[in-house]
């Protein structure tokens, strides 16, 4: 082990002036896939990750959609050699917050950080597994290690179920391993076994041509912005969360008592977590509570609310438009078309002018926390960071994860390695050279206890 360990390490720093290089040229397109403007963006990244992966030894090509494009590539050492498939996504969140202090598409290492929109999700956590394989190979570890690289995961993966199918020589491999997720805490590694699902939704409602001045028509001129607030008012507590819409909980599992003490098991404090997301005050603070509510129970958010004057001052005009836009995050047993399906009807119910469309759907995903697998990745990550991972469940969603888990069947791994720090989707967004090399020693090693299972 020490031998292994201390070739490990000397990898690592070598590597990294590569890593760095490569996180740069990849940090600096801002692939952005939720903005049609950027699709020229989307295709130069599609063409630097088959170019990196190309440069470090491995195989790689554009696997065309619809939609944006997918990279497929890797190596294949042997036909009886077990094969992983690694998923990451190379598409990011918009950048437009006023609080980045730097251009967020301009590169910057600042003392082993390493800051840019992407930086953390999921750019840095790809190329640290694409290093981490190449030394598996270079070692001569009996593996087949395939990568599967996304440019539409931040708009629900619409797409990505083009790229498996069997014209396009996806193949089906023996196991998954994702690195999306995020840790509890720095110095606290986390392995998350399940994902909420999500449905997207747009209200709109139109009562007039033409906003309206409102000591002229106001009292009798209806009012799109204050009827669609009343409308939120009855789906949703807003001081509590707690959703009203009938049948909403009806298919809700709760975390088994296991659960829960594994999720605080994972080192979470409450103040940690108001620190690291900017929060004033939480709907409590509990800590079990917290951490049921962010990873194993559904929500209903308010994303945005547009409509009449929005301007400086006060113009007293009645709007003859509205637009509401929300969201539902949902967890296993629960489905997106059977919670579109109750919310569409109960809006009917309450306002029938208002017209509802779903924007996106993703579904949940559990998978398992024990097995052969799991106990891999728990060594794995152990090996890399020096402890033992918490298991934990994840609140956010990964469309292609339930795409792979219906087309393959096979077992899902999460070893994500964001920090709540880093600013995932947020502004400021940064990686560090901790992670990455802590990152690179944990999926090597993962990969070598995978070339030891029978398949």
């Amino acid at each position: 082990m020490t031998g292994r360990k201390t070739k490990m390490d000397s990898y690592v720093k070598a590597a990294r002036p590569r890593f760095e290089q490569m996180l740069a040229e990849m940090v600096e397109l801002p692939s952005i896939s939720m903005d049609p403007a950027r699709a020229a963006d989307i295709r130069k990244t599609a063409k630097l990750a088959v170019q990196l992966l190309k440069e470090v030894g491995a195989e790689a090509r554009i696997v065309e959609t619809k939609g944006y494009p997918v990279v497929e590539g890797g190596w294949t050492t042997g036909k009886r050699h077990p094969t992983v498939l690694v998923y990451n996504h190379l598409d990011v969140q918009p950048a437009q917050e006023p609080e980045w202090k730097q251009a967020p598409f301009a590169f910057r290492k600042d003392q082993g950080l390493y800051r840019g929109r992407g930086a953390t999700d999921d750019k840095g956590p790809a190329l640290t597994a694409l290093l981490a394989a190449r030394y598996a190979i270079e070692q001569g570890t009996p593996i087949n290690i395939r990568f599967l690289w996304e440019l539409e995961e931040e708009i629900g993966s619409p797409h990505f179920a083009e790229a498996l199918k069997p014209r396009t020589l996806v193949h089906k491999p023996d196991s998954v391993l994702v690195s999306d997720t995020i840790w509890i805490a720095k110095g606290r590694p986390a392995i998350p076994y399940g994902l909420r699902g999500a449905l997207g939704v747009r209200l709109s409602l139109k009562t007039g041509r033409a906003d309206a001045h409102s000591g002229v028509t106001g009292g009798a001129a209806r009012n799109p912005l204050a009827e669609l607030c009343a409308l939120v008012n009855d789906c949703v507590e807003a001081s509590t969360g707690r959703v009203k819409i009938p049948g909403f909980y009806a298919d809700v599992a709760p975390p088994t008592k296991k659960e829960i003490e594994n999720f605080l098991a994972s080192g979470f404090q409450v103040t940690r977590f108001k620190k690291a997301y900017g929060f004033l005050s939480l709907r409590t603070t509990d800590p079990a509570e917290v951490l049921r509510r962010i990873w194993a129970s559904p929500t209903f958010e308010v994303h945005g609310l547009v409509g009449g004057y929005v301007g400086p001052g006060v113009k007293m005009i009645v709007p003859g438009y509205a637009e509401l836009k929300v969201s539902m995050r949902l967890v296993p047993d629960q489905t997106p078309e059977q919670i579109f399906r109750l919310f569409k009807r109960y809006v009917a119910e309450r306002n029938p002018d208002v017209t509802v469309e779903a924007e996106g759907m993703l579904h949940p995903f559990k998978g398992s926390f024990s097995g052969p697998y799991a106990e891999a990745a728990r060594r794995a990550m152990k090996a890399g960071f020096g402890k033992d991972p918490a298991l934990v469940r994840e609140g956010g969603s990964i469309g292609a994860v339930t795409t792979m888990q219906r087309a393959w069947h096979v077992p899902i791994i999460f070893m994500g390695l964001s920090l709540p720090e880093h600013g995932y989707h947020a502004p400021n967004e940064y990686f560090d050279w901790g992670q990455a090399s802590g990152g690179m020693q944990a999926l090597a090693a993962y990969f070598e206890e995978l070339a030891k299972m029978k398949t």
